[in-house]
């Protein structure tokens, strides 16, 4: 069955989508969270730590939202503060060190935008953490599994490979907003969503991401088991086929496939 953009971004938002740490339980053995950020605090809209996949540490880190009102807020809808993007290169830079590849999910609807946040260096913490991801030494895997809105998302998804999954979207801003300020009329949403091309088969087409992870077969909808079994089974592969390259080609690989935009 063949979804329309504007239901596809009601599905990316849904509160019953797997989180970042659903995935880390789902796809990962032995996960340690690490907290803070070495400089202020520890933003719990951001996850990450160690964990074994197929054997292998790997780091993985992930934008995390929360499934009712009080997780909410402790995770702040999922809107990331600057000290938890500098959590974030805190663990990707670990990761280099102990060479462990960095896989990241991503689901925000874009970086928390209050005054906090602006008076302690959002703009700069996210521009530092696309600066180091840039050429960070290690295989870099990102996944928008929900919501994959701005530089808030765009922080954390400078990998050698970007993946969506199926209904997920990722985006400049959001329909909602692109409506208010191409139409003055934010109630248009429905219609900007058809226009700017933010589903996960619309940007394989373009080549903004590289691979769509399924969520539905035949019309039906997939468990969520199936999903985590599929993208578990996926990184493996890639995994190994990224570990196999030398670490100059493949912080060309990367440099190409973002310069290439």
């Amino acid at each position: 069955m063949s979804r329309s953009a504007h239901e596809i971004v009601q599905l990316a938002r849904s509160k019953d989508r797997l989180t970042a740490l659903d995935y880390f339980e789902g796809i990962f053995d032995n996960f340690q969270e690490f907290h803070g950020d070495r400089f202020y605090a520890d933003d719990e809209a951001v996850v990450g730590g160690v964990a074994l996949l197929d054997g292998k540490p790997v780091t993985v880190i992930g934008i995390q939202k929360g499934r009712n009102l009080p997780e909410n807020l402790r995770r702040n809808f999922g809107a990331p503060h600057p000290e938890g993007y500098r959590k974030a290169l805190r663990l990707m830079k670990q990761a280099e060190k102990f060479k462990r590849p960095v896989i990241t999910f991503i689901n925000t609807a874009g970086a928390f935008c209050g005054i906090g946040a602006e008076e302690r260096g959002e703009g700069e913490a996210i521009a530092q953490s696309l600066f180091e991801m840039s050429d960070l030494s290690v295989p870099i895997i990102s996944i928008i599994i929900g919501e994959g809105g701005s530089g808030g998302a765009l922080a954390l998804a400078l990998g050698d490979e970007v993946w969506m999954l199926e209904h997920s979207i990722y985006a400049i801003l959001s329909p909602e907003g692109f409506a208010s300020i191409l139409w003055k009329d934010g109630s248009r949403a429905n219609e900007a969503a058809g226009l700017m091309k933010i589903t996960a088969r619309e940007l394989k087409e373009l080549e903004v991401v590289d691979r769509v992870i399924l969520e539905t077969f035949r019309g039906e909808t997939l468990s969520q088991e199936a999903v985590i079994r599929r993208l578990q089974s996926d990184l493996i592969f890639k995994l190994k086929e990224l570990s196999a390259i030398e670490i100059p080609t493949l912080l060309e690989a990367r440099y190409q496939r973002f310069r290439k935009y």
